[in-house]
């Protein structure tokens, strides 16, 4: 019996061991197909991604080309001298971009004085000093803001702004100010509750929703224990901003602000319902002017001929103001790193 058992023992372990080879040939199978799957998978999650980013680039190139060989005529036609010209002549052919660069300008600049600060306080009451059954309501109202429509500003600037601005504010300040030596001049023209200043004020509600939201989200990524900290060393809550939050979210302050002043720059109904749509330089903060895009918007249905391209041209003009803005912005965020690191 013994010897029986003892001679089946080697032929039992032989298969044993040829199933625990199989076993093992089928494991490594089984981890080389997933290996070979997730190479692919990874593949073509590369690929995408990557044909996702070209495509962005792709249509900015386009965009950028057809702006330019559009505007090619105009530019052809008047050279360096159409960004400083001022007249804009229909009839006789006579353009210039100057008027609609000012307007374009001065108002996005009067946007981000008045949106800037707000969004700041709004962005920092909510994350520092509101209390909790308050910051989420008043956060979404924030964001509601947002998805208003543009013409449902320029509507409401026209219609119920534009009135209250003339009577309370308008008149008052032209009647106080206009004698005053040195600033006088900026308080004149007619007080009908258009022009600069009032495109300007509007586009700062229009801009105040996303630059507070960025702001907002940026200042609560701060690591509370950074916060903590600085309250414990016995800083102000002005402090703790100051010395704390800002320089943790430099980046996304500043990206927040840009992306405020992208949009002050390119808006086009609510601008167009209260700059006054007048084709001559702003005299004073009351006074009509127009802009890049109000520009576009009027004139754009009925523009042939060179007046087509000259259009194109603005659009080429407002494209590089744009850029210019952006790359200012990321040179000021390249060096403030730069001084970090010093």
């Amino acid at each position: 019996m013994n010897t029986t058992t003892s001679s089946a023992d080697p032929s039992m372990a032989s298969t044993s061991t040829s199933h625990s080879g199989q076993r093992d040939q089928r494991s490594d199978s089984a981890m080389m197909a997933v290996a070979r799957r997730q190479q692919w998978q990874d593949f073509v999650f590369h690929r995408l991604t990557q044909a996702f980013s070209l495509l962005v680039l792709v249509a900015l190139a386009g965009i950028i080309v057809s702006l330019f060989i559009n505007a090619w005529p105009t530019f052809k036609t008047f050279g360096l001298s159409f960004l400083w010209t001022v007249e804009w002549d229909i009839v006789n052919e006579q353009y210039g971009a100057a008027i609609a660069i000012v307007g374009t300008l001065l108002s996005a600049g009067i946007a981000m004085l008045f949106g800037v600060p707000l969004a700041f306080g709004i962005a920092l009451f909510l994350t520092e000093t509101c209390p909790v059954w308050l910051r989420r309501p008043l956060g979404t109202a924030i964001e509601l803001l947002a998805a208003v429509p543009s013409i449902i500003y320029g509507m409401f600037g026209l219609f119920v702004f534009a009135p209250v601005f003339a009577d309370h504010f308008q008149m008052p300040v032209r009647e106080l100010m206009m004698g005053m030596p040195l600033i006088g001049w900026l308080f004149g023209g007619a007080p009908n509750g258009l022009g600069i200043l009032a495109a300007g004020i509007i586009l700062a509600f229009m801009v105040l929703p996303f630059i507070a939201a960025v702001m907002r989200d940026v200042f609560e990524i701060t690591p509370p224990i950074l916060r903590e900290s600085a309250y414990g060393l016995g800083c102000t809550t002005w402090e703790v901003v100051a010395k704390v939050v800002l320089p943790y979210t430099q980046k996304g302050v500043i990206g927040g602000i840009m992306l405020g002043l992208g949009r002050a720059l390119g808006e086009t109904m609510a601008v167009t319902f209260v700059i006054g749509n007048a084709n001559r330089l702003p005299t004073s903060l009351f006074s009509p002017g127009t802009s890049i895009a109000s520009v576009l918007a009027n004139e754009f249905g009925e523009a042939e001929g060179l007046h087509f391209n000259t259009l194109f041209a603005l659009g080429f003009l407002l494209f590089c103001i744009t850029f210019v803005v952006l790359a200012l912005a990321k040179w000021m965020i390249i060096r403030a790193e730069k001084a970090k690191g010093v």
